[in-house]
């Protein structure tokens, strides 16, 4: 019996503990990108460098529907794997790793602080580039906001599976390589959702909002599922 007594204070403690190295850990991750600018510049810098090769490559002053939305999700993509290359390089070289396997915190307080930052990062990136693609490519800025939202749900999709995948890459000495190897192929459902919610939004005459619902709900779906999966074997990946 006074085992089960204690069990419950020690699941409570370790919660709050948990909460404080959640906390403590993001606020550690933003004041180092403030200060060194390590990732969100590299990545506004290739999203516009992007912007300017796609408007040359194809031709094209303006885009719409499906053309428009495939040049800004996979900017936004490939963007996002500079940053999640990176995700865990201080903890791997400055012992992270083993401070969280030592301390009385769940290992997802670690993973849930790196998916914060790195939504923080994207956040802040397409609040740069989307107004640099909206003035290369389109001629109605009406689309933009409900876009940003479609953006939203794709970034939690991206940081819940980039944590799981720049985790178990971060001790790889090819890890540049094993990140987006492994991680495109996951991200296939995430495109393939914003993708046709984005369309209608960018099309041509002006946002249509029919039939996006579906692909919004397909990309909750799959930001809850790797999520849930986040939580339920992160533990195992620190161990490992």
């Amino acid at each position: 019996m006074s085992g089960g007594r204690d069990r419950g204070p020690d699941r409570g403690r370790r919660r709050g503990h948990s909460l404080h190295a959640f906390r403590a850990i993001l606020a550690k991750d933003l004041r180092v990108e403030l200060r060194t600018l390590q990732s969100v510049p590299a990545m506004a810098l290739f999203g516009v460098t992007t912007f300017v090769l796609f408007r040359y490559g194809l031709d094209r002053t303006k885009l719409s529907g499906g053309l428009a939305a495939g040049v800004l999700l996979a900017t936004v993509l490939f963007a996002a794997i500079l940053a999640i290359n990176r995700l865990f390089v201080a903890e791997r070289d400055e012992g992270g790793f083993d401070a969280i396997r030592l301390a009385p915190v769940d290992g997802t307080a670690l993973g849930g602080a790196k998916a914060a930052a790195l939504i923080v990062y994207l956040v802040v990136l397409e609040a740069i580039t989307l107004p640099v693609f909206a003035l290369f490519f389109l001629d109605s800025w009406a689309g933009l906001a409900p876009v940003a939202g479609v953006l939203a749900l794709a970034d939690v999709g991206l940081a819940a599976t980039g944590v799981l995948v720049s985790a178990i890459a971060a001790n790889s000495r090819a890890r540049d390589l094993l990140v987006p190897l492994v991680l495109l192929p996951l991200l296939i459902p995430v495109m393939i959702a914003a993708a046709n919610a984005a369309e209608p939004l960018l099309a041509a005459q002006g946002p249509a909002y029919g039939g996006i619902g579906k692909w919004v709900g397909v990309l909750a779906l799959y930001d809850m599922t790797f999520i849930a999966v986040g939580f339920a074997v992160y533990d195992f990946l620190l161990e490992d």
